[in-house]
């Protein structure tokens, strides 16, 4: 049998009485599905684990959630997802006995998560979509630039990082005489197609 944990006893003895059986319910479910599974406490709240962790359960003032770690992976054909966001981790909302799903789909959706673990099934990662800010080039410099030909086509042929690096060390130059000076270099670089940190590259001298 699983391995059963006195954490779990203390968090849900501590929990609201409308709580309780439904986190007890669940912690039946989990265990009913997969005779393996152990319990753990993770992030102040209650895990359950098989080659992985399968899913989890936390109580609220108003609330019980429970969900599955690889939940976006999973066929919900109970609609037991419907409404929720679109994360890896699929948590479900219930407040009474009476939102919960009958046992025999709880069972079965428990069932699925721990062959996805079993099964060494991994979550794809979230490609995290930067957003880039517009380049703000003062008037000053770009005016500059525009005295060399050879800069200027060098200037406009970089990249979005090759520009910022000119245009951040010359604003950012806290005095008036600095900042003509690096803007005067800036040009002469740029006319000799270098790129801002042209030093540090290989082969520079």
């Amino acid at each position: 049998m699983g391995k059963r944990s006195r954490e779990f006893d203390a968090y849900i003895a501590g929990s609201a009485a409308f709580a309780r059986p439904i986190l007890e319910k669940l912690r039946h479910a989990f265990h009913k599905a997969c005779p393996p599974i152990e319990e753990t406490i993770k992030w102040s709240y209650p895990h359950f684990e098989h080659m992985g962790i399968v899913g989890s359960m936390a109580a609220f003032k108003q609330h019980v959630s429970f969900g599955f770690w690889k939940g976006q992976l999973m066929r919900d054909p109970k609609r037991i997802f419907a409404g929720v966001g679109q994360t890896s981790m699929v948590a479900v909302k219930v407040r009474s006995l009476s939102e919960l799903p009958a046992e025999k789909d709880l069972i079965a959706y428990i069932k699925e998560a721990v062959r996805l673990n079993e099964a060494e099934v991994k979550v794809p990662r979230a490609r995290v979509k930067r957003v880039r800010e517009d380049l703000e080039i003062p008037a000053y410099f770009m005016a500059a630039v525009r005295k060399k030909k050879k800069a200027l086509a060098t200037f406009e042929g970089f990249s979005y990082s090759h520009k910022k690096e000119y245009v951040e060390w010359v604003t950012e130059a806290k005095q008036e005489a600095t900042r003509r000076k690096r803007l005067s270099t800036t040009v002469e670089w740029l006319a000799d197609g270098k790129p801002r940190n042209w030093k540090y590259a290989k082969g520079g001298d």
